[in-house]
């Protein structure tokens, strides 16, 4: 629809939106197949599971995300230095109203697949949902460039495109940062590690935290911990100490798929 309405109405800025959100689908679509691909069960081969699948989805998204906001921005640059800018057709109206229709739509999209990304806590869905946010950041962007260009000043509609397209890179960008960090292991913070750390310290025969080391594993966590309980315990209580731990940490904190202890003599 935003295709043809720039076409028709003579709008670079509404092609190249339009553009960016043909990509929405082919991302959307990368993003489906990782979503299934990583909620394999671990097998064999794969001992740890599958959910750095995801991450590799959400590096495509980032890639194709890249490639589309550098082309938008290269067609901006050349029709801005192009020294032609008053041959520029005048955007129509029907250009303006599809820009205003695909804010609200777009926008809708991005906080619906935000609430399903958090829901199940998905990496890849939750770029395809700043995807959604970056569409209506650029369709704004438009909207701009076309209102310019009707007021006279016809340089504001690829320059519009230019804006669109370093909102694009950015979100690629953070879309990538956010993958690769996923996939070397990357800590889950402070602040996770901080509750974490509260959670075993309220149980009973707990003296004191000797280690304890999170990585991000796609969407998941793996934790090691190091607990010291009293050294005069039979190993069936230090035992017992472990697996409440153990099994209080992994029903309180989702994210966290395994977490190994290992207990010393306090």
């Amino acid at each position: 629809m935003k295709l043809a309405a720039g076409i028709i109405a003579h709008s670079g800025a509404m092609i190249s939106d339009a553009i960016h959100s043909a990509s929405d689908v082919f991302s959307t679509i990368i993003v489906m197949i990782g979503v299934k691909l990583s909620s394999k069960e671990a097998d064999k081969e794969h001992p740890y599971g599958h959910e750095r699948l995801e991450c590799v989805a959400a590096m495509i998204l980032a890639a194709v995300l890249m490639f589309t906001g550098v082309l938008i921005g290269y067609d901006g640059v050349i029709n801005i230095t192009s020294n032609k800018l008053d041959e520029l057709p005048i955007p129509g109206s029907l250009a303006l109203m599809a820009a205003i229709l695909s804010i609200v739509v777009k926008e809708a999209m991005f906080w619906y697949t935000r609430h399903y990304a958090n829901i199940i806590n998905s990496g890849a869905l939750m770029a395809d949902a700043w995807h959604h946010r970056s569409d209506a950041f650029s369709s704004v962007g438009a909207m701009i460039g076309i209102v310019g260009a009707r007021m006279g000043l016809p340089i504001l509609d690829p320059f519009a495109s230019v804006v669109i397209c370093i909102f694009i890179c950015k979100a690629a960008f953070d879309i990538f940062k956010d993958a690769v960090d996923k996939m070397v292991d990357h800590s889950s913070g402070e602040e996770v590690e901080n509750d974490i750390k509260n959670r075993v310290l309220s149980h009973k025969g707990v003296e004191r935290i000797d280690l304890l080391r999170t990585r991000a594993f796609g969407n998941k966590i793996y934790t090691e911990l190091e607990i010291s309980v009293n050294g005069q315990l039979p190993l069936i209580e230090a035992h017992e100490i472990a697996k409440n731990v153990h099994d209080d940490i992994e029903s309180t904190f989702p994210k966290v798929k395994h977490i190994m202890i290992h207990v010393n003599p306090y």
